[in-house]
Order: structure tokens, then C-alpha cells, then sequence
């Protein structure tokens, strides 16, 4: 007897193809775009899982002549992760969207009602790898290491893991184009999806006005001895480590090193001001261990984009580490995640606190 997929289709190239591979490999496969726009906010901008996304994601089902369905997320969405995002920024904080929608919509609340459906599994797009080893499910990367997508998906739980595939594990993206394009797909030269999915135009400070009701509240900038060296525009605009758009002339680089929500200032410095040796992390998952007990060494990345540096984790406390680098770091910014690697595993992550 078959097994059974469910596999979220988001428009794009690699989902579609992902659908394709697994129906290839002898699964009964059901495609499922997961409906997380927001009523009377409804993007057109093609980013994933937007209307127009349901379009280019039928067309595909109806090609490789597999059931399609759109299941509704919207309410859980707005919860777990609009409001998460708006409500980070309005701390001071950077929030990660994409890791609040991978662990809470996309791998729990998605694969809870795939389940709930008789599904064995769920499928993604997403470049990564699951593997077995000594009755532990471990997150391996991709071997399209340009496009590695281990980053978000470091909150999967052994549970998750147990019952998700990965069907572009061992490809490059222009395989996958190609691929797309022999089978006839539509979407085989769709570009990539850069954009957050729910703000438009990169807008961060008009969503979050918009979605809060919260008008901009200017504060000061100040220097580290705090002196007054400006106005800024809300803290919600500005992130840690930036350097343009900030109004304010000194005749040297000058960066945002600190930002105080519960003063509603902001603390800017120069380039060392925004270095750190180290920093705390909370909100732990850990995958290739149940916990760490003893210091760790291993790689680290504190963003998505960012490269990947030498640390040594210590742990502290029952949810917190210590995470030392062995060089330097510029901008960590509180919020984001760090997520932890010792060669092709991921350890594990969590956020930055």
C-alpha cells in the first residue's frame, strides 16, 4: 500500500517539484497550499502563499494530476506569527518570521491536521535532509549548500522529523529548474520568493502601525554616556548594527549599538560598540541531543545570511547558553536565532536573548 503525502505547495518551483519527485518515487501524493492571508489583507505580490500563489500551485497539481486542496491556517497564523512579529518589534527586539511560521504553522499545526487526514507524512520544499542514525532523526544540510535551508527549520522536533521529507535533499536549484522545465511546469522560471509574505514592499514600520494601531513614537538617540544626538523616527524602525537611513551627521560611521524600548531610546556607537564576544540564547531545541550538558564546540550562525563562525556553547540553566565565539561578532541583535552545527548536523538553536 502506498504512502501517504501531504505536501505543502506554496506556487514556487521547489515545492512543485518536490510534488513531482515524491509522486515519481511511488507516493500517493495530495498537494495543500496552507491559506495564511488575512481577510481584507490579501497579497498579490506572488510571495508565498498568497492568492496568486493558489493559482500557479493548482496548475501544478492539475498537471502532475494529483489532489489539491487549500486548508485553512489564517487564525493561527495572525496568532503565532503576525502577532509575534509586531509584538517583538514593538520590544526592541528582531523577529525571524519565517523560523515562527516553519515551528508553529508549516511542521505542527500542518502536520497535526496531515495526520488527522491519514497521511504518513508531510513534504516541503525546503533544501534540507533527514536522516536516521541510533533511533534518533537528525537535520542534516542540503547538498546545495548556496542554498541550504537547515537555518529555519532548526525548532523541528523528533516527532516532526519522524514524519517530514525533504524530496529536494540532493539537488541544486538548477536541477530543480530543469526538472520544472521538462515536465512542463509553469512556474520552472518563477522567481524566488524574497520578500516577508504578509508585508509588502519591505515595510516593516508601516505593517506594524497598521496591524497595531500604534502610531510612531520618537524618541532619542543617544550616544553610550547618554547625550541627546537626535530624534528617531520609533524604535521599530531600526535594527541593531544599522548604519543608513538614521538622519543624524557626526562626520563619522555611527551605528545603532543598542535599542531601550522601555525608554524608547536608542543607543548609537561606533563600529567596536557592535561587536560582541559573546551573548545568551533561550528558547532552546535541540536535535542531534535531547540537551547539551557540558560545553560544546561547534559553528554557529547568529542570522540566516550570516557566516557561519567557530563557538563554544555553555550551558546555563535549565532553557539557557552562553554561546562564546572564538572571534568577534558584529550586530548580534537580539531576537534573531543562532543556530548550531557541528559539521553537516544541525545541534540545534535558539534565540537570541
Amino acid at each position: 500500500m502506498k504512502k501517504k503525502v501531504m505536501i505543502g505547495m506554496s506556487g514556487g518551483v521547489d515545492s512543485s517539484v518536490a510534488a513531482a519527485l515524491l509522486k515519481e518515487q511511488g507516493y500517493d501524493v495530495v498537494g495543500v497550499t496552507m491559506q495564511i492571508w488575512q481577510d481584507g489583507k490579501k497579497e498579490e505580490n506572488g510571495s508565498c502563499c498568497s492568492l496568486s500563489a493558489v493559482d500557479d500551485a493548482r496548475r501544478v497539481a492539475d498537471k502532475l494530476e494529483i489532489p489539491y486542496y487549500v486548508l485553512d491556517f489564517k487564525e493561527s497564523f495572525e496568532q503565532k506569527v503576525i502577532n509575534y512579529f509586531t509584538e517583538e518589534y514593538l520590544k526592541g527586539r528582531t523577529p525571524n518570521p519565517c523560523i515562527a511560521c516553519n515551528r508553529y504553522i508549516k511542521f505542527d499545526d500542518f502536520l497535526k491536521r496531515a495526520l488527522e487526514m491519514g497521511m504518513d507524512y508531510i513534504a516541503t520544499g525546503h533544501y534540507a535532509s533527514v536522516v536516521k542514525k541510533d533511533d534518533r532523526y537528525l537535520l542534516k544540510r542540503s547538498a546545495s549548500l548556496n542554498k541550504d535551508q537547515t537555518y529555519p527549520l532548526y525548532t523541528l522536533t523528533q516527532e516532526q522529523l519522524a514524519h517530514t521529507i525533504f524530496p529536494l535533499a540532493s539537488y541544486e536549484k538548477t536541477k530543480v529548474r530543469e526538472i520544472a522545465a521538462k515536465l512542463g511546469l509553469g512556474v520552472a522560471t518563477k522567481p524566488d520568493s524574497q520578500d516577508i509574505c504578509f508585508v509588502s514592499n519591505h515595510d516593516y514600520a508601516g505593517f506594524i502601525e497598521k496591524q497595531t494601531g500604534v502610531p510612531n513614537q520618537h524618541g532619542n538617540f543617544i550616544d553610550k554616556d547618554g547625550k541627546i544626538l537626535g530624534r528617531h523616527k520609533g524604535i521599530y524602525h531600526y535594527t541593531i548594527g544599522q548604519r543608513k537611513g538614521l538622519g543624524i551627521a557626526t562626520g563619522k560611521p555611527i551605528f545603532v549599538s543598542r535599542i531601550n524600548a522601555e525608554k524608547n531610546e536608542i543607543v548609537l556607537g561606533d563600529e567596536k560598540d557592535i561587536l560582541s564576544n559573546s551573548l545568551i540564547a533561550g528558547d532552546l531545541n535541540f536535535i542531534a541531543v535531547d540537551k547539551l550538558l557540558e560545553p560544546t564546540k561547534a559553528t554557529a550562525k547568529i542570522r540566516y545570511g550570516a557566516k557561519e563562525v567557530a563557538v563554544t556553547i555553555f550551558p546555563r540553566g535549565k532553557d539557557e547558553v552562553e554561546v562564546v565565539f572564538d572571534q568577534p561578532q558584529r550586530a548580534v541583535t537580539n531576537g534573531q536565532s543562532i543556530v548550531f552545527y557541528q559539521n553537516e548536523i544541525v545541534l540545534g538553536g535558539g534565540i537570541i536573548k
